[in-house]
C-alpha cells in the first residue's frame, strides 16, 4: 500500500466515528494476560531424539550453579531460568526477582545495588564510559562470590569485591538490560539472510513517508547478519548461550574460555568451566552445557496468541488493523518465512514473530550510548512482540511495565548526540486515534 493511503487510513481511523466511540475513554493497559502460559513447550513435531535433546537441555537451562561449578568470580545470577521464566522456563524477567536473594545466598558478601528490587526486572549493569572516559559499553557483574559456601564448594576465601554502583549510578554511567525472551528462537535463527534483506528494503516510499529505515547488524569476519539480543548483536544460539554463560554467572566455556575475573583466590573449577565430555557414555552426556542450551531454545515453539482475550475477538481485529495503519508493522513485521533446515520442524515455516530483526534509531529517550557488533549508541534491534501480552516489563532496561509507557518511549526528538526516533511518525499516528481504536491496539498486543 502505498504511503499516502497509510497516512490517510492512519488519520480516518483518529478521526471518525466507531462503535466504540459512544463509550470512549482514557485507553488502559489490560496487563499480563491470566490464564495457562503460552509458550515453554517443545514443537510438537519434533523426532524422539530432538525431543531427547529439548528435554535434557531444558533440564540444564533450569539448573541453579555453585561455587564448585565454577560459577563467578562475579556474577549476576546462578541459572538460566532464573532470568528467563515469564510466564514459562525460556521467557523473560519473573514477578519477584530473585536477583535479591541471590545477593547474600550461602552466606555471599554483596549489598543490593538500588536498580534492584524485589519486585522489578531482573537486570544486568552496563557502564557507559570508564573512569577515564573512555568508551565502555561491558557488562559489570552485579556480585561476587566472595563469602559463599554452597553444597558445591567453599568460597569463604575469596577477596573479589562488589563493584561501587553507588557512585556509578551518581555519575549517571549505568545503563540496565533485561532479559529477552527465547521462545520461538530456532524459527528466528532459520530465516535466511536474503528474507531479511529483502524485507528491510521493501515498501521503501511507505516507510521513507514514515521515517523508518533501519538496517540489519552484521558479524565483522564473515559479513553474515546477526539477530539475538537487544542489538542484534549475537549471531546464533550458540553464541548467545556461551557469552550468557560467561557474562551472566561467570562460567567460562569453550566459546568464551577465560575467567573475566582470573583472582587466584576465587577459582574453584578446572578452565573452561564446562566442556565438552568426549567420554560421555550418551550423545547427551557427551555435549557442553552451553549446546544444551541451544537445544533447547531451537526447539522451544513460539508463544501462542489468544484470538479473544483481551478485549474480545472484535477488538483484537480492530486493533491489529490499526497497529498496521499507524505504521507499527513497517518494523514489527507480522511474519518472516524460514528456510531449510535438517530440522523438519523449523524448514520452510512461518515465524509469526513481529520483529524486522533489524536495527533502528530509537532518539535519545531510548539511546544507552552502547555500541554492539555495528549497532550505535541509539540503535536498537527491533523487539519480537509473539508473547507479549503475558510480558511483565518492556523496553531493553525494564523501565515500565505499562504498555502505554513503552509506546510513549517510543517517541524522541533529536537533540546534539543522537537524531530522532524512526518511530515519531508512529506514535503521533497512535496517538491521534480515538481512545477506543488505542484501546483495541493495547488488546491486540495483549493477544499476542
Amino acid at each position: 500500500m502505498e504511503a499516502h493511503q497509510l497516512l490517510r487510513r492512519a488519520v480516518w481511523a483518529g478521526l471518525a466515528a466507531t462503535a466504540l466511540a459512544a463509550t470512549a475513554h482514557a485507553q488502559t493497559d489490560p496487563g499480563v494476560r491470566g490464564g495457562t502460559a503460552g509458550a515453554g513447550l517443545p514443537f510438537g513435531d519434533l523426532t524422539t531424539n530432538e525431543r531427547t535433546f529439548f528435554d535434557v537441555g531444558q533440564e540444564d537451562f533450569a539448573e541453579e550453579e555453585g561455587v564448585g561449578d565454577g560459577m563467578g568470580p562475579r556474577f549476576n545470577l546462578d541459572g538460566c531460568a532464573g532470568c528467563h521464566l515469564q510466564p514459562a522456563v525460556g521467557g523473560t524477567s519473573p514477578a519477584v526477582n530473585p536477583q535479591v536473594a541471590i545477593a547474600t545466598a550461602f552466606g555471599a558478601q554483596n549489598t543490593v545495588p538500588s536498580f534492584i528490587t524485589l519486585n522489578g526486572p531482573v537486570r544486568e549493569a552496563r557502564f557507559v564510559a570508564t573512569a577515564n572516559g573512555a568508551r565502555d559499553g561491558g557488562v559489570h557483574a552485579l556480585y561476587t562470590i566472595r563469602g559463599r559456601v554452597d553444597d558445591t564448594g567453599n568460597a569463604s576465601g575469596c577477596t573479589a569485591a562488589q563493584e561501587d554502583f553507588a557512585a556509578q549510578v551518581a555519575r549517571n554511567n549505568v545503563i540496565f538490560r533485561i532479559p529477552t525472551p527465547t521462545f520461538g528462537a530456532g524459527l528466528m535463527e532459520m530465516i535466511p539472510d536474503q528474507t531479511l534483506v529483502n524485507n528491510v528494503n521493501a515498501s521503501p516510499n511507505t516507510k521513507a513517508a514514515f521515517g523508518i529505515s533501519g538496517r540489519l547488524n552484521r558479524n565483522g569476519n564473515d559479513g553474515t547478519v546477526s539477530r539475538f539480543g537487544w542489538k542484534a548483536q549475537n549471531e546464533s544460539l550458540l553464541l548467545f548461550s556461551g557469552e550468557a554463560y560467561n557474562v551472566e554467572m561467570g562460567i567460562s566455556n569453550e566459546l568464551f574460555q577465560v575467567e573475566r575475573d582470573e583472582n587466584a583466590t576465587c577459582q574453584f573449577a578446572s578452565h573452561p568451566n564446562d566442556v565438552t565430555n568426549v567420554d560421555g557414555p550418551l550423545p547427551t552426556d557427551t555435549i557442553s552445557a552451553i549446546e544444551k542450551f541451544s537445544f533447547f531454545m531451537r526447539f522451544l515453539a513460539p508463544p501462542t496468541a489468544s484470538t479473544n482475550a483481551p478485549g474480545g475477538s472484535a477488538s483484537i481485529n480492530r486493533g491489529r488493523a490499526a497497529f498496521t495503519a499507524v505504521g507499527c508493522g513497517l518494523c514489527h513485521t507480522p511474519t518472516l518465512r524460514t528456510g531449510i533446515s535438517t530440522v523438519a520442524a523449523l524448514s520452510n515455516k512461518d515465524a509469526n514473530l513481529f520483529s524486522d530483526l533489524a536495527l533502528h534509531q530509537m532518539g535519545p529517550g531510548l539511546a544507552d550510548n552502547v555500541q554492539q557488533g555495528g549497532a550505535r549508541g541509539d540503535e536498537f534491534r527491533t523487539a519480537p512482540l509473539w508473547g507479549l501480552g503475558q510480558r511483565i516489563f518492556f523496553l531493553h532496561d525494564g523501565r515500565t511495565s505499562d504498555l502505554r509507557a513503552a509506546i510513549a518511549a517510543h517517541r524522541s526528538n533529536g537533540n546534539s548526540q543522537f537524531g530522532p526516533s524512526e518511530a515519531n511518525t508512529s506514535v503521533n499516528a497512535f496517538n491521534s486515534l480515538s481512545a477506543g481504536n488505542r484501546q483495541d491496539v493495547l488488546n491486540f498486543l495483549r493477544s499476542l
